[in-house]
């Protein structure tokens, strides 16, 4: 268990000191938007470098619903170590089939997201979040905006 947390430890980013993010909602791993957000995230978390952030987080769920995986299968198996490339098998393998033009759908509507898309408790939540957390001056065009823009990506 130990050897196993080293190598997470090799790939963790760490999320504590503002100075590394988990990657953008927007970067796809197996195909999939937020995935990579996601390991990102259950990786910090399971190294304690997590700083504000949480794994299987509503973000996090809207990805692990879409690909009907189990959260805590999918942790357990970030927990081994594995890289991001046994992670994209672990999706392949455990993920709900779906075809191609499906998740590229799925994903594009993920992209396109509004707020005004959100339901009204992530909209509530959303209105006192964005002028504490995103640069002044910046306009939130998309959901996925909120993080870029908080984590200087755009």
């Amino acid at each position: 268990m130990k050897e196993n947390l080293e190598k997470v430890k090799l790939l963790a980013r760490d999320l504590r000191n503002g100075k590394e993010f988990p990657r953008s909602p927007r970067e796809t791993l197996g195909g999939y938007v937020l995935a990579a957000r996601a390991v990102d995230k259950c990786r910090a978390v399971l190294v304690g470098w997590q700083g504000e952030y949480h794994s299987n987080c509503p973000l996090d769920q809207q990805w692990l619903k879409f690909a009907e995986i189990d959260y805590d299968s999918y942790r357990s198996f970030v927990a081994t170590g594995a890289t991001d490339e046994n992670v994209v098998g672990w999706i392949e393998e455990h993920a709900k089939q779906r075809s191609r033009a499906e998740v590229i759908v799925w994903n594009n509507q993920q992209r396109d997201l509004r707020l005004s898309d959100l339901n009204p408790e992530l909209q509530e939540f959303m209105e006192e979040y964005i002028p504490s957390s995103v640069p002044r001056h910046r306009v939130v065009y998309h959901y996925f905006d909120i993080y870029d823009l908080e984590e200087q990506r755009i």
